[in-house]
């Protein structure tokens, strides 16, 4: 599929997860990943090894820095506080509030659903655009993101035909694939677009503009 293409379907939800599609946090990823592997006990990773990285999915990942699974936990809440102090330099995409805002104009429905903290997309998206969610799903596990996506179609009466996932990592894809909605790679984000693009998303964008589509199916 084609960078910038959208479902053919106008979508009455559109679900977004939060790193790295709506905020841009991987710099401060790459920043605090080593400390994060001092205090946990997991590789520490060269800046050169960051391009293979981002072509992977979260459990090959957690392979490749050899972190168990149960310590990952403890992992996501330190780096959550972490950000929690550094909320004033991070900020959404360029572009990112305009396209919320032309989604909205046309009464396409927005909701979250992401494993960080609320205090932390609030600190960034700010109270009152969180507000203007239909449904937000916060602290999610790892892994644990389908459940929340079911949460959002429960909460919103949304069917899944008419809802997308908009997310920057294969666990994203696979979580949406999981539930039965559609799916929309972004190509800023903390995966290589063309790892995503392997998995043959429904919509895929190359910019943030490009997520106003949603609304018209263009």
């Amino acid at each position: 599929m084609a960078e910038g293409v959208v479902h053919s379907m106008p979508f009455k939800l559109a679900i977004f997860d939060f790193d790295g599609t709506l905020a841009d946090t991987l710099p401060l990823l790459i920043e605090s990943i080593n400390g994060l592997a001092v205090r946990h006990d997991f590789r520490q990773v060269e800046r050169h090894e960051m391009d293979r990285l981002r072509s992977m999915g979260a459990r090959e990942i957690l392979r490749d820095l050899r972190l168990p699974i149960h310590r990952v936990p403890r992992v996501l809440i330190d780096y959550r506080a972490l950000m929690q102090r550094r909320a004033g330099a991070i900020h959404p995409f360029a572009g990112i509030v305009q396209a919320l805002q032309s989604l909205a104009d046309h009464d396409v429905m927005l909701a979250i659903a992401t494993s960080n903290s609320l205090a932390n997309v609030e600190a960034v998206l700010g109270l009152d655009w969180v507000e203007r969610f239909a449904a937000v799903e916060c602290s999610t596990g790892l892994f644990g993101k389908a459940q929340r996506l079911r949460k959002i179609l429960q909460a919103t009466g949304v069917a899944r035909t008419e809802a997308i996932y908009v997310g920057d990592e294969i666990r994203d894809a696979h979580a949406a694939r999981k539930i039965g909605i559609c799916f929309g790679a972004v190509g800023w984000g903390y995966t290589d677009f063309a790892a995503l693009m392997r998995l043959a998303p429904d919509a895929s964008f190359s910019e943030p503009a490009e997520l106003a589509g949603l609304a018209a199916g263009s």
